[in-house]
């Protein structure tokens, strides 16, 4: 148990929200679906926090000459990075609570019971301030009743402190839908305050070591899109723009007038000289140029909510014990099979960022990924460690095939350990040979003997094994071959330039040959590879 908030606290905080923002992010983006939506809020909460911990890892001894104290500097860096990597409208706003908290601690010897409450207090004042239009039954309510709580504690003890300001925004944030009518209608909560309250318990379990024992909001009923509501602002704006910005105070004043005039879910943020900027438009020229005018704006982001509606439509749910799988695909049929397994799935040749974004945006505190490629699998390693620092536990398993991700999804088992689970995935992957049957683009000597243009080859864990001149032939032979060796299940990935029936000829010179093997097709759509074939 904490006295007074020190420096490591500062950062076992961070740590700790933004792992618990990360176990519920799916839950808070649920909070707010529209059939135009914005139900993005856990994951801005969760980017935004990940921006503020990346800052707190800078060495934390090496103090500017400006009279912080190590907790101050602490609480600066955390909301500096809040600020460059805020997200959204929620995050901008929780940016500027941090900033408030930060700058009434930054020089305060000490941070004990009614420091955290003034601290509190400057935080729901900073973003008040931050908002052009204030809504009551937001982020916003939920903060300002922390405050007041704090307040009302009227004591030193930290602890107590800290625990009041988390119990008001409990009880806010269960007031809500009292105060927005369109909560009501959708039967939720408001998302932000439910992240805000996800990170003030967090901070009481930092100071006391002890987790509120507060049960979650009930879930989100099922309803019609029709009754359903975005976070903030009206559907009639289709655009979510946000920038960073490099300008004067007087600009932004200017900004803050136009951007008011050209839409809403107005945001602008800032700690002397860097802005961020937030609001929904039509018109996303309008609203840029207004920045370009006002000074330099820089990582200009334009999201189309109807394109959120989309992804939100296909977007697979971690399972109940938060558990989630990541796999890279190539082919529409392919990708429609590991959505159907519950699969996240990402285009093949990922970078590094675009895989950690997946991952992250599962949702999930435990995530497999299958790479599907012998290329992939040191990215998807890179991945696995930098989600691992962001307190996602992430195993890879090192398929090699999209039919050996089918086998290892097919084998998972909610029930099991997670290390149990991954275990047998990647037993049920290595169990299943896989083989690829393509065309040749150039001439070339294999081990299977020359080749020329045209021909076809048929390659069995990546080696080439026959060369042929017939597309079917060549595949039956290569089908002959593995189950030579055994096998009762093969599976049929036809590809995209497979000519019409080669799966099901295939399928019926397995069932003549080998009457006791099951064999299972399906459209791939992969390119370059007419068959994808896989033997268990």
């Amino acid at each position: 148990m904490l006295e007074t908030l020190d420096a490591a606290a500062v950062r076992r905080w961070c740590a700790s929200g933004l792992a618990a923002l990360q176990r519920h992010q799916g839950e808070i983006d649920d909070l707010n679906v529209y059939p135009v939506p914005d139900g993005d809020t856990g994951t801005n909460l969760v980017l935004t926090l990940t921006s503020a911990q990346q800052a707190l890892a800078m060495d934390l001894e090496t103090l500017p000459d400006d009279g912080h104290t190590p907790h101050g500097h602490a609480l600066r860096l955390m909301a500096r990075g809040a600020l460059l990597g805020a997200r959204g409208n929620s995050g901008v706003i929780l940016s500027q609570i941090l900033r408030g908290f930060a700058d009434a601690l930054a020089a305060a010897p000490a941070v004990r019971g009614r420091q955290l409450a003034a601290a509190l207090a400057d935080a729901a004042t900073a973003a008040y301030a931050a908002v052009a239009h204030p809504v009551e039954g937001t982020l916003l309510t939920v903060v300002a009743a922390a405050a007041r709580a704090a307040e009302q504690a009227d004591t030193d003890d930290l602890r107590a402190v800290a625990r009041e300001a988390a119990g008001g925004a409990a009880r806010a944030l269960a007031r809500t839908p009292e105060q927005l009518p369109a909560l009501a209608r959708a039967g939720v909560v408001d998302a932000g305050g439910r992240g805000l309250c996800l990170l003030l318990d967090a901070l009481v379990e930092v100071v006391t070591g002890e987790s509120p024992a507060r049960p979650a909001p009930a879930p989100p009923a099922v309803r019609p899109p029709a009754t359903a509501v975005r976070e903030t602002g009206s559907p009639a704006y289709a655009y979510e723009v946000q920038y960073l910005l490099d300008a004067t105070d007087e600009s932004v004043a200017r900004l803050r007038g136009e951007l008011d005039g050209l839409g809403d879910s107005l945001v602008i943020v800032g700690d002397g000289g860097t802005w961020n900027v937030h609001v929904h438009v039509n018109d996303v020229g309008a609203a840029v140029e207004a920045g370009v005018v006002a000074g330099r704006p820089h990582r200009i982001t334009v999201t189309r909510f109807a394109d959120q509606a989309a992804a939100a439509a296909t977007r697979p749910a971690p399972l109940p014990d938060g558990r989630a799988a990541v796999v890279v695909a190539t082919g529409a049929g392919i990708a429609d099979l590991f959505g159907a397994e519950g699969a996240t799935v990402v285009p093949a040749n990922p970078s590094t960022g675009e895989l950690l974004d997946a991952i992250r945006a599962t949702g999930a505190a435990r995530v497999v990924v299958l790479p599907n490629d012998p290329n992939t699998q040191s990215v998807a390693s890179a991945a696995a460690r930098e989600a691992h620092r962001l307190g996602v536990k992430v195993s890879v398993v090192p398929t090699r095939s999209p039919v050996q991700a089918l086998a290892a999804l097919a084998v998972r088992d909610p029930k099991r350990r997670f290390e149990d689970d991954v275990i047998a995935m990647a037993e049920a992957a290595g169990a299943c040979r896989y083989a690829e049957v393509c065309h040749a683009s150039k001439e070339a000597l294999t081990v299977a003997g020359p080749c020329r243009p045209g021909d076809v080859l048929a390659l069995v864990e990546g080696e080439v094994h026959l060369i042929g001149a017939d597309l079917l032939d060549t595949c039956n032979a290569m089908v002959d071959r593995m189950l030579g060796g055994g096998g009762e299940l093969v599976t049929l990935l036809c590809g995209a330039d497979a000519p019409a029936g080669l799966a099901d000829r295939v399928r019926e010179h397995v069932e003549r040959s080998w009457p006791f093997v099951e064999v299972q097709a399906y459209e791939g759509g992969q390119p370059h590879y007419p068959l994808l074939v896989g033997v268990e």
